[in-house]
Protein backbone atom coordinates (compact mmCIF):
# COMPACT_ATOMS: atom_id res chain seq x y z
CA UNK A 1 0.00 0.00 0.00
CA UNK A 2 1.32 3.29 -1.06
CA UNK A 3 2.40 5.51 2.23
CA UNK A 4 0.52 8.64 3.38
CA UNK A 5 3.61 10.71 2.16
CA UNK A 6 3.88 10.17 -1.22
CA UNK A 7 0.21 9.76 -1.26
CA UNK A 8 -0.34 13.36 -0.07
CA UNK A 9 2.59 14.64 -2.46
CA UNK A 10 0.63 12.60 -5.85
CA UNK A 11 -2.79 14.61 -4.68
CA UNK A 12 -0.59 17.88 -4.37
CA UNK A 13 1.45 17.64 -7.63
CA UNK A 14 -1.37 18.40 -10.45
CA UNK A 15 -1.05 22.41 -9.73
CA UNK A 16 2.32 22.61 -11.58
CA UNK A 17 0.73 21.16 -14.46
CA UNK A 18 -2.21 23.17 -14.13
CA UNK A 19 -2.86 24.69 -17.56
CA UNK A 20 -1.76 21.67 -19.45
CA UNK A 21 -3.96 19.12 -16.85
CA UNK A 22 -6.76 21.58 -18.26
CA UNK A 23 -5.75 21.12 -22.02
CA UNK A 24 -4.94 17.44 -21.84
CA UNK A 25 -7.53 15.77 -19.51
CA UNK A 26 -10.43 14.07 -20.86
CA UNK A 27 -14.20 14.77 -19.97
CA UNK A 28 -16.86 13.14 -18.42
CA UNK A 29 -19.77 11.59 -20.79
CA UNK A 30 -23.03 13.17 -20.27
CA UNK A 31 -24.64 10.16 -19.37
CA UNK A 32 -22.91 9.29 -16.69
CA UNK A 33 -23.20 12.78 -14.90
CA UNK A 34 -27.48 12.15 -15.81
CA UNK A 35 -27.07 8.94 -14.00
CA UNK A 36 -25.30 10.40 -11.20
CA UNK A 37 -27.66 12.90 -10.58
CA UNK A 38 -31.23 10.48 -11.69
CA UNK A 39 -31.70 10.03 -8.03
CA UNK A 40 -32.26 14.06 -7.18
CA UNK A 41 -33.43 15.03 -10.82
CA UNK A 42 -37.15 15.71 -10.02
CA UNK A 43 -36.27 18.43 -7.61
CA UNK A 44 -37.28 22.07 -8.28
CA UNK A 45 -34.23 23.20 -8.26
CA UNK A 46 -30.98 21.16 -7.87
CA UNK A 47 -27.27 22.29 -6.67
CA UNK A 48 -24.72 20.32 -7.08
CA UNK A 49 -21.11 20.68 -5.05
CA UNK A 50 -18.25 19.87 -7.54
CA UNK A 51 -15.81 18.77 -5.02
CA UNK A 52 -12.18 18.37 -5.76
CA UNK A 53 -12.96 20.23 -9.27
CA UNK A 54 -9.37 20.77 -10.59
CA UNK A 55 -9.62 22.49 -13.63
CA UNK A 56 -13.27 22.25 -14.47
CA UNK A 57 -13.48 19.33 -16.23
CA UNK A 58 -16.54 17.96 -14.67
CA UNK A 59 -18.21 21.21 -13.86
CA UNK A 60 -18.18 21.86 -17.48
CA UNK A 61 -20.07 18.87 -18.39
CA UNK A 62 -22.65 20.01 -15.45
CA UNK A 63 -23.30 23.73 -16.44
CA UNK A 64 -24.84 21.70 -19.97
CA UNK A 65 -27.65 19.97 -16.97
CA UNK A 66 -30.43 22.19 -15.64
CA UNK A 67 -28.40 22.23 -12.77
CA UNK A 68 -27.25 24.61 -10.34
CA UNK A 69 -23.27 24.29 -10.09
CA UNK A 70 -20.92 25.32 -7.40
CA UNK A 71 -16.86 23.92 -7.60
CA UNK A 72 -14.64 23.57 -4.40
CA UNK A 73 -10.88 23.04 -5.37
CA UNK A 74 -8.11 23.39 -3.33
CA UNK A 75 -5.02 24.30 -5.39
CA UNK A 76 -4.67 27.56 -6.38
CA UNK A 77 -3.03 27.15 -10.12
CA UNK A 78 -6.07 24.71 -10.66
CA UNK A 79 -8.67 26.66 -9.49
CA UNK A 80 -7.64 29.71 -11.69
CA UNK A 81 -7.57 27.50 -14.64
CA UNK A 82 -11.07 26.87 -13.85
CA UNK A 83 -12.36 30.41 -13.31
CA UNK A 84 -10.38 31.18 -16.51
CA UNK A 85 -12.12 28.41 -18.56
CA UNK A 86 -15.80 28.61 -17.26
CA UNK A 87 -16.56 32.24 -16.89
CA UNK A 88 -19.40 32.75 -13.81
CA UNK A 89 -18.86 29.69 -11.83
CA UNK A 90 -18.28 30.06 -8.10
CA UNK A 91 -15.14 28.58 -7.16
CA UNK A 92 -14.06 28.63 -3.78
CA UNK A 93 -10.81 27.17 -2.25
CA UNK A 94 -11.41 23.97 0.27
CA UNK A 95 -10.92 20.06 0.64
CA UNK A 96 -13.15 17.61 0.99
CA UNK A 97 -12.21 17.41 4.61
CA UNK A 98 -13.37 20.79 5.48
CA UNK A 99 -15.88 22.14 2.63
CA UNK A 100 -16.56 26.14 2.79
CA UNK A 101 -20.29 25.54 2.57
CA UNK A 102 -23.30 25.89 5.21
CA UNK A 103 -25.06 22.79 6.39
CA UNK A 104 -27.71 21.57 4.02
CA UNK A 105 -26.72 23.73 1.29
CA UNK A 106 -26.16 21.14 -1.89
CA UNK A 107 -28.76 18.26 -3.86
CA UNK A 108 -25.63 16.49 -5.05
CA UNK A 109 -22.06 16.57 -4.90
CA UNK A 110 -20.02 15.27 -7.16
CA UNK A 111 -16.62 13.87 -7.61
CA UNK A 112 -14.60 13.58 -10.80
CA UNK A 113 -11.06 11.65 -10.62
CA UNK A 114 -10.65 12.43 -7.14
CA UNK A 115 -12.44 10.42 -4.76
CA UNK A 116 -9.08 8.48 -3.74
CA UNK A 117 -7.24 11.17 -2.88
CA UNK A 118 -9.81 12.12 0.22
CA UNK A 119 -9.52 10.66 3.75
CA UNK A 120 -12.91 9.30 4.20
CA UNK A 121 -13.14 9.06 8.00
CA UNK A 122 -13.17 13.36 7.78
CA UNK A 123 -14.52 13.28 3.95
CA UNK A 124 -17.73 11.42 4.38
CA UNK A 125 -19.46 13.03 6.92
CA UNK A 126 -17.99 16.60 5.81
CA UNK A 127 -20.08 15.90 2.86
CA UNK A 128 -23.16 14.42 4.31
CA UNK A 129 -23.17 17.95 6.14
CA UNK A 130 -23.49 19.85 3.05
CA UNK A 131 -26.13 17.50 1.61
CA UNK A 132 -30.06 17.85 1.86
CA UNK A 133 -31.58 14.87 2.87
CA UNK A 134 -31.92 11.76 0.26
CA UNK A 135 -28.93 13.75 -1.38
CA UNK A 136 -26.47 12.23 -3.28
CA UNK A 137 -23.23 11.89 -3.11
CA UNK A 138 -21.37 10.25 -6.88
CA UNK A 139 -17.94 9.92 -7.42
CA UNK A 140 -16.94 9.21 -11.48
CA UNK A 141 -13.06 8.04 -12.81
CA UNK A 142 -12.53 7.83 -16.54
CA UNK A 143 -10.65 4.65 -16.73
CA UNK A 144 -7.94 3.71 -19.90
CA UNK A 145 -9.64 0.81 -21.03
CA UNK A 146 -6.65 -1.69 -21.42
CA UNK A 147 -8.88 -4.36 -22.90
CA UNK A 148 -7.25 -2.96 -26.08
CA UNK A 149 -4.02 -4.25 -26.72
CA UNK A 150 -2.32 -0.99 -27.58
CA UNK A 151 -3.90 0.62 -24.63
CA UNK A 152 -2.91 -2.12 -22.73
CA UNK A 153 1.08 -2.05 -24.34
CA UNK A 154 1.32 1.66 -23.38
CA UNK A 155 -0.03 1.39 -19.85
CA UNK A 156 3.04 -1.08 -19.46
CA UNK A 157 5.17 1.19 -20.19
CA UNK A 158 4.04 4.29 -18.22
CA UNK A 159 2.59 3.17 -14.83
CA UNK A 160 0.32 5.77 -15.15
CA UNK A 161 -3.26 6.54 -14.95
CA UNK A 162 -6.34 4.75 -13.95
CA UNK A 163 -6.47 1.35 -15.88
CA UNK A 164 -10.01 -0.29 -16.11
CA UNK A 165 -8.87 -4.01 -15.46
CA UNK A 166 -6.88 -2.87 -12.59
CA UNK A 167 -9.72 -0.88 -10.96
CA UNK A 168 -13.38 -2.07 -11.59
CA UNK A 169 -13.28 -4.01 -9.03
CA UNK A 170 -12.20 -1.86 -5.83
CA UNK A 171 -14.76 0.76 -6.13
CA UNK A 172 -16.16 -0.34 -2.66
CA UNK A 173 -12.51 0.02 -0.95
CA UNK A 174 -12.70 3.51 -2.36
CA UNK A 175 -16.06 3.93 -0.97
CA UNK A 176 -16.57 2.82 1.81
CA UNK A 177 -19.39 1.74 3.98
CA UNK A 178 -20.20 4.25 6.66
CA UNK A 179 -23.05 5.72 8.42
CA UNK A 180 -23.90 8.56 6.45
CA UNK A 181 -24.70 7.14 2.96
CA UNK A 182 -26.45 3.71 1.82
CA UNK A 183 -25.10 1.20 -0.13
CA UNK A 184 -23.36 2.50 -3.17
CA UNK A 185 -24.27 1.54 -6.82
CA UNK A 186 -21.59 1.28 -9.41
CA UNK A 187 -21.46 1.28 -13.08
CA UNK A 188 -20.21 2.09 -16.31
CA UNK A 189 -19.57 4.35 -19.50
CA UNK A 190 -17.84 3.94 -22.88
CA UNK A 191 -15.77 7.26 -22.98
CA UNK A 192 -13.44 8.35 -25.24
CA UNK A 193 -10.70 10.99 -25.35
CA UNK A 194 -9.78 12.40 -29.11
CA UNK A 195 -6.14 12.87 -28.74
CA UNK A 196 -2.75 12.56 -31.28
CA UNK A 197 0.47 11.19 -30.32
CA UNK A 198 1.81 14.80 -29.52
CA UNK A 199 -1.44 15.10 -26.85
CA UNK A 200 -2.02 11.70 -25.57
CA UNK A 201 1.93 12.15 -24.04
CA UNK A 202 1.07 15.43 -23.01
CA UNK A 203 -2.02 14.12 -21.17
CA UNK A 204 0.56 11.25 -19.32
CA UNK A 205 2.67 13.91 -18.66
CA UNK A 206 -0.17 15.10 -15.65
CA UNK A 207 -0.59 11.80 -14.48
CA UNK A 208 1.01 12.38 -10.48
CA UNK A 209 3.75 9.47 -11.24
CA UNK A 210 4.92 11.18 -14.29
CA UNK A 211 4.79 14.24 -11.82
CA UNK A 212 7.12 13.10 -9.22
CA UNK A 213 9.53 11.49 -11.01
CA UNK A 214 13.12 13.72 -11.53
CA UNK A 215 13.40 15.47 -14.51
CA UNK A 216 15.75 13.04 -16.13
CA UNK A 217 13.65 10.16 -15.39
CA UNK A 218 10.41 11.74 -16.55
CA UNK A 219 11.75 13.15 -19.74
CA UNK A 220 12.73 9.34 -20.05
CA UNK A 221 9.54 8.11 -19.79
CA UNK A 222 7.78 10.43 -21.86
CA UNK A 223 9.96 9.95 -24.98
CA UNK A 224 9.52 5.71 -24.82
CA UNK A 225 5.67 7.07 -24.68
CA UNK A 226 6.09 9.07 -27.79
CA UNK A 227 8.30 5.91 -29.45
CA UNK A 228 5.61 3.89 -28.59
CA UNK A 229 2.82 5.57 -30.04
CA UNK A 230 4.73 6.59 -33.14
CA UNK A 231 5.14 3.13 -33.84
CA UNK A 232 1.71 1.79 -33.35
CA UNK A 233 -1.12 1.88 -36.44
CA UNK A 234 -3.72 3.01 -34.53
CA UNK A 235 -1.85 5.80 -32.86
CA UNK A 236 0.64 7.05 -34.87
CA UNK A 237 -0.87 8.90 -37.94
CA UNK A 238 -3.08 11.78 -36.91
CA UNK A 239 -5.77 12.05 -34.59
CA UNK A 240 -7.70 8.89 -32.52
CA UNK A 241 -9.60 8.02 -30.03
CA UNK A 242 -8.03 6.78 -26.74
CA UNK A 243 -10.58 4.34 -25.56
CA UNK A 244 -11.62 4.99 -21.68
CA UNK A 245 -14.41 3.31 -19.74
CA UNK A 246 -15.83 5.67 -16.97
CA UNK A 247 -16.53 3.88 -13.46
CA UNK A 248 -19.55 5.95 -11.94
CA UNK A 249 -20.86 5.61 -8.43
CA UNK A 250 -23.38 6.99 -6.17
CA UNK A 251 -25.34 6.76 -2.98
CA UNK A 252 -27.56 9.10 -0.86
CA UNK A 253 -27.67 10.72 2.26
CA UNK A 254 -29.76 8.88 4.52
Amino acid sequence: MEDSELRARRARSFGERAAQYAEHRPDYPADAVRWALEPVRDREVVRVLDLAAGTGRLTEVLLGEPVSVIAVEPDAAMRAQLLGRLAGVAALAGTAEDIPLPDERVDAVLVGQAFHWFDPELALPEIARVLKPGGVLAALWNTDDDRVPWVAGLAGITGTGVRYTDRRHDRGETLPDNGYFGPFEQTTFGHTHRRTAASLTETIATHSVTLLKDERQRAATLAEVRAYLDAQPETANGEFDLPLVTIAARTRKL
